[in-house]
């Protein structure tokens, strides 16, 4: 019972923020969460919890049961673009991405 989002375009500091919320939570306490916190990225997070939730139920496990066990954010790749800086010099800027990982598990609120 897992979900994979690779190479969101956002930040892994950002985007855990979110990703601590629902850690540990129920499905329908994560999804509560999720649709009225004001980030960017809790859409797609709640997207993809939707989607792990559909490949529970696909395996026969009942929605009622399942927690967000682990939620991981991990950095994916990063473009690397310069802006011009005094004295004719350029200084990098990382336009950075991130790999979300959920895995659902049974039981309880921790």
């Amino acid at each position: 019972m897992k979900a994979r989002l690779k190479n969101y375009r956002q930040s892994p500091r950002k985007v855990r923020l979110v990703a601590n919320l629902v850690r540990g939570k129920s499905i329908f306490r994560a999804l509560t969460a999720l649709s009225f916190l004001d980030k960017k990225s809790a859409l797609p997070i709640k997207k993809l919890l939707e989607s792990a939730v559909a490949n529970a139920e696909t395996q026969g496990v009942k929605k009622e049961s399942l927690v967000v066990s682990d939620i991981q954010v991990d950095e994916g790749f990063s473009f690397t673009r310069y802006r011009p800086r005094a004295r004719g010099t350029a200084a990098p800027i990382r336009k950075r991405s991130s790999h979300i990982n959920i895995v659902l598990g049974t039981g309880t609120d921790k």
